[in-house]
């Protein structure tokens, strides 16, 4: 929560400046009102208390109200929030606010269209490291508000062998040799292949786990019936080129998992509003 905070500091001095010239020029110092924050589209809740935590902290008596908790699904015209207090504050923070919560809903909304086409398969929507600077954890999360699992958070806590580590190293087993003498004790061992060779020798180098990279769904189809066959224990993971509209025949492929960037450096902004109501 702390990167969190910093980071709504950081987005309420950005667009504060040296003040919000509109807002005092034209509310009289000391006006009351309450605020109904709604959305306009259907969509899953996402980022209630970071919503509520832009009006904190830029004004500590603002009374807030949560209508809704994450992951709630809402139709157009649903309350998320509604905030009582000071009008200048309220409309100092409305844009910050609204900016946190139209991304975080609009990922939580997009992830849970992914993991609804899949439903059925034993494949798991995962996210990736494709998110905004400075926004990873809440953007983490809302994939997991939308029902789909984290991926690694970053560079430090899983180990993914891709086809530049491959190319530096030498072959895809060099490199293989080279995690399992120096990796940290207990972090699992993904390597990135590009065709069935790859996987042939990613498996027999020992690794956990394999991500397909761009196959397309015939050469998914043979790496999962070859692993399946001689290794059995490694698990496969799809990735590139996956959208909404071939995701479920991915997942018919036989995948363990399915890594989709799009759920956080695509999905579009919820439209969401803030009224002042009395």
């Amino acid at each position: 929560m702390f990167a969190t905070e910093k980071l709504i500091k950081m987005a309420l001095e950005e667009d504060l400046g040296s003040g919000d010239v509109t807002t005092l020029s034209t509310v009289p110092p000391g006006t009351v009102a309450r605020a109904l924050i709604k959305t306009k589209q259907d969509c899953v809740a996402a980022g209630m208390q970071v919503l509520g935590l832009v009006f904190r902290t830029l004004d500590p008596s603002l009374k807030i109200e949560a209508r809704v908790a994450d992951g709630e699904r809402l139709h157009a015209g649903d309350p998320l929030l509604a905030v009582t207090g000071n009008v200048i504050s309220i409309l100092m923070a409305e844009r910050v606010a609204l900016n946190f919560v139209q991304r975080l809903c609009g990922i939580a909304t997009l992830t849970a269209c992914y993991v609804k086409a899949v439903a059925g398969y034993s494949a798991e929507i995962v996210d990736t490291r494709k998110t905004t600077p400075g926004w990873r954890s809440l953007e983490k999360y809302a994939v997991q508000v939308g029902g789909a699992r984290n991926h690694r958070h970053g560079l430090f806590d899983g180990i993914l062998i891709k086809d530049n580590h491959i190319r530096a190293a030498g072959t895809v087993t060099d490199a293989v040799n080279h995690a399992v003498a120096m990796a940290p004790h207990g972090l699992k061992i993904e390597v990135e292949a590009a065709d069935l060779d790859q996987v042939k020798e990613a498996a027999r180098a020992g690794a956990d786990i394999i991500l397909l990279d761009n196959m397309d769904e015939d050469q998914l189809r043979e790496a999962v019936a070859f692993i399946r066959a001689e290794y059995p224990a490694i698990k496969l993971e799809a990735s590139g080129g996956i959208v909404l509209g071939n995701v479920a025949r991915v997942a018919a492929c036989g995948v363990d998992f399915i890594s989709v960037g799009a759920l956080t450096h695509s999905a579009p902004a919820i439209d969401i509003s803030l009224d002042l109501i009395s």
